[in-house]
């Protein structure tokens, strides 16, 4: 761990977990998005009366938070390219983060729907709203605060998630520090730095999302 020799030749390769830290970034947003966008459409589909629909995204959830992300990753890679469905390592990994993470915010954006009182609708659809105005004006601000230190949670653990795109070879931070640590045999130093470039985008989400939680419990 305190060999000199073995962090100078780690940070004459900087330019190798700086690259991997800026992926995992890009891999992050794009999969952050795509995520807040599962989430909102199945878990208002959860809420709605369409029965077929709601079976239909209660079978994605229960299948996608109950199987390990390594697995699914692993199929969309190696198993969907045999039926000619060809993905890039890094589309596969924002895929993959995406439909995971998204499975747990439904659940988050349906709880969040659900505690709204049913007064507040009925409210809104007498003073002559339709149902779908009602939705967007008054339900959906609401439940967003509440769901909002929860989502944020979910984007914590989807970034350090994120670490499991390696077997994909999707050129994220965790890739660049195991190839590079067993390239050189620098595993101490790699891991130690690829950590703290963790912490770095990590911590911070971290510490908003406690402070939203604590913001909506005294509101």
């Amino acid at each position: 761990m305190f060999n000199l020799n073995r962090w100078m030749l780690l940070f004459s390769d900087w330019k190798i977990f700086a690259e991997g830290f800026l992926i995992t970034i890009e891999i992050s947003v794009v999969s952050l998005v795509t995520t807040l966008l599962i989430s909102l459409i199945v878990g208002l589909i959860r809420c709605s009366s369409s029965g077929k629909a709601k079976v239909v995204c209660l079978a994605y959830i229960n299948f996608f938070q109950n199987t390990p992300l390594l697995v699914q990753v692993l199929f969309m890679y190696n198993v969907l390219p045999r039926i000619g469905v060809v993905l890039s390592p890094f589309a596969c990994g924002c895929l993959g983060l995406s439909l995971y993470t998204g499975a747990f915010g439904a659940s988050v954006v349906e709880s969040a729907i659900k505690a709204i009182p049913k007064g507040q609708t009925e409210a809104a659809l007498s003073q002559g709203m339709s149902y779908i105005q009602s939705l967007f004006y008054i339900v959906i601000p609401k439940a967003i605060k509440i769901a909002i230190p929860s989502m944020t949670n979910q984007c914590v653990n989807m970034i350090k998630n994120s670490a499991n795109l390696t077997v994909v070879t999707a050129g994220e931070l965790m890739y660049r520090a195991d190839s590079w640590a067993a390239e050189y045999g620098c595993y101490t130093q790699s891991f130690i730095v690829s950590a703290l470039l963790y912490l770095i985008l990590c911590l911070p989400l971290s510490k908003w999302s406690e402070y939203l939680e604590k913001k909506v419990v005294r509101g």
